[in-house]
């Protein structure tokens, strides 16, 4: 007989998880499914352990760069097994967290591969054994996983995913990375600085593509001053792996064909939404490219089945997929929640600089019909920037010439990805330039930038 609840989540990443426990305190009887480790890939394999690793590589740029601050740290090193060590061991303690989460709030973890079987049904299976709940909603939260080059899959030996990249046996000497978007630049960035010669491959033409095109033209310029070789417009045609190496063979933006040799390449070029055999298809659950169509309340076409996350459409990004699991709870339970404004989602690249972003490019304002006022301001004049010695960067802003409505930010520098959820609340508050210039930042704050990027929009910067 089928052990019934009021919800089943089928898998336990940041918006499983997180539909799980909202849904649970309010009062439903809930279970979710997971196949390996609760938390997801970006507890476990995704956001959490590169940003350990990206945090060692930052240490490791500041010990290397030591006198710049009138220190001596002698000659640095690194031992590579520590370095990951550190990463799995942060994952694993978050992972611990997602536990004791589960447990305070009464939901039943259920291991094992499941799959959808009935409106209201499934099976779950583990070390051959098959179990059966039931529940009159389901929501899927089964992720996605990295997108292999159809012409070389990866091995994880010399051709790798962030999975491999993220526990390397050994260091590359000449990486080769192919996908310039924030996984790319985030691991690109990360073996940089812990001394790889760094290549990056985009088809398009600029590195960071979804970012504001004056970012995407800062960061090119910071990669190559750093030593990358940015290669835009173009593409691999072939990978091989040669036992001791990869050779790549690149079709560059003139036409030419380049043939490299490189220690090692990951590929970053996107992910493929994990809906196969979980039983959807049989239901007829609608889905484009892959990824499943939901409303706004995250509602497929078929009553009682709801998705969330990166198995839905885009933006693929945890913060997203958590905030989908409340929305989605609290549907189910009968709350009326505000569907998600996608417009209202911050983005995060944590390489170094850092990029971060929330709304609309200056590029897409205009497209859409907006007459804007943009204002800007630099790092470099910014006293706790210059303190920092991190004086690279800008703050950029975007607004409705018409309205004063905040339509972007966009910034590129030190802590940037701290910075950017002043903007997302503002953009939250339907806040106007007005308010802004009226509110008082603390000095000295790299959130000072913030203040003066929409002083400049209106022709009031006082610092620059």
């Amino acid at each position: 007989m089928a052990d019934t609840y009021d919800l089943v989540v089928l898998g336990s990443g940041p918006g499983g998880y997180v539909a799980a426990i909202r849904a649970s305190q309010l009062g439903l009887k809930v279970a979710i499914v997971e196949r390996e480790l609760l938390g997801g890939i970006c507890l476990n394999w995704g956001c959490i352990p590169t940003k350990a690793l990206l945090r060692t590589s930052e240490i490791y740029h500041y010990l290397t760069h030591a006198d710049a601050y009138g220190l001596s740290a002698g000659t640095p090193g690194f031992d590579l097994a520590k370095v990951v060590t550190r990463s799995r061991k942060v994952a694993g303690q978050l992972n611990a967290g997602v536990k004791g989460l589960m447990k305070k709030n009464k939901v039943t973890v259920v291991e094992g591969v499941g799959t959808i079987t009935a409106p209201g049904k499934l099976t779950v299976v583990k070390d051959g054994k098959t179990s059966e709940l039931a529940a009159k909603d389901i929501i899927v939260a089964t992720g996605a996983r990295a997108r292999d080059l159809p012409f070389a899959k990866a091995d994880g030996e010399r051709i790798w995913t962030y999975r491999h990249a993220m526990t390397p046996k050994e260091m590359p000497t000449k990486l080769l990375v192919i996908g310039s978007g924030a996984i790319g630049v985030e691991f690109a960035s990360f073996y940089s600085d812990m001394g790889a010669e760094v290549t990056i491959v985009e088809m398009l033409d600029r590195v960071l593509p979804v970012e504001d095109a004056e970012v995407s033209e800062f960061m090119a310029k910071a990669l190559t001053k750093q030593g990358f070789r940015l290669l835009t417009k173009a593409g691999v045609e072939s990978l091989a792996n040669t036992g001791k190496g990869v050779t790549a063979k690149i079709k560059r933006a003139d036409g030419t064909i380049e043939t490299g040799e490189y220690s090692h390449c990951i590929v970053a070029v996107g992910i493929v939404p994990n809906t196969e055999n979980i039983g959807i298809e049989a239901l007829g659950v609608k889905t484009t490219r892959g990824h499943i169509d939901t409303d706004g309340m995250c509602r497929t076409n078929v009553p009682g089945i709801w998705a969330i996350g990166d198995v839905t459409a885009p933006p693929w990004l945890a913060h997203k997929a958590s905030h989908e699991g409340v929305i989605a709870a609290e549907a189910i339970a009968g709350k009326h929640p505000h569907a998600m404004d996608k417009r209202n989602i911050p983005g995060c690249t944590y390489s170094r600089p850092q990029v971060a972003s929330v709304g609309l490019t200056e590029a897409r304002a205009r497209d859409e019909g907006y007459e804007v006022k943009v204002g800007k301001f630099p790092f470099i004049g910014n006293g706790k920037a210059i303190a920092l010695g991190e004086a690279e960067g800008f703050v950029k802003t975007v607004f409705d010439a018409k309205t004063g409505e905040l339509l972007g930010a966009h910034m590129i520098g030190a802590e940037v990805t701290e910075l950017i959820e002043g903007y997302t609340v503002a953009k939250q508050l339907e806040t106007t330039e007005a308010e802004l210039i009226e509110t008082v930042f603390p000095h000295p704050t790299l959130s000072e930038m913030m203040h003066e990027s929409v002083l400049s929009a209106y022709g009031r910067a006082l610092h620059f």
